[in-house]
């Protein structure tokens, strides 16, 4: 092995080891990092004899704690880092919907799903059952964003 390729090796295998670390995650890349970096270690100490194996022991550490200081600078991550705002949001409840507003399911309450109510296009649940689409419905409860209904025709719930 000359000199080049045990060089390539050491690199090869302080990148995996420092990927396992940081981003990639289930231990593969880093077994075959640290196993790539023992073997040029080994292959080292083989070729070289032990002072220049020593040399390339402490330079392989040197290397994978560097990789780790600037993989773990926040500078490096900020180039990898979502930087745009989600402006999506949940259902707004006007005050025209209310308990007791009736609509009409536009697809299958499952039991979440969409519906129409008093002209508006909402995520709604269904309390008790699936619903099919285009049934009637009634808001029974209002609890934070979620919207409970009932088929219209469901008298469980009337008073």
């Amino acid at each position: 092995m000359n000199t080049t390729l045990l060089i390539i090796v050491l690199l090869i295998g302080v990148i995996l080891l420092a990927l396992e670390i940081v981003a990639l995650p289930g231990g593969i890349a880093g077994v075959f990092g640290a196993g790539l970096i023992a073997f040029g270690v080994w292959m080292s100490y083989g070729l070289y004899g032990p002072r220049t194996g020593t040399i390339i022991l402490l330079c392989a550490v040197a290397l994978c704690i560097l990789a780790l200081v600037i993989l773990l600078k926040a500078k490096t991550w900020k180039r990898f880092s979502l930087n745009e705002e989600s402006d999506s949001r949940v259902n707004q409840l006007e005050p025209t919907v209310a308990v007791g507003a009736r609509g009409t399911t536009i697809s299958r309450l499952a039991p979440t799903g969409k519906a129409l109510i008093d002209g508006q296009p909402m995520e709604v649940h269904a309390v008790n059952k699936f619903i099919d689409p285009d049934r009637t419905i009634e808001v029974v409860a209002i609890e934070g964003y979620r919207i409970d209904v009932v088929e219209s025709n469901d008298t469980r719930f009337e008073k």
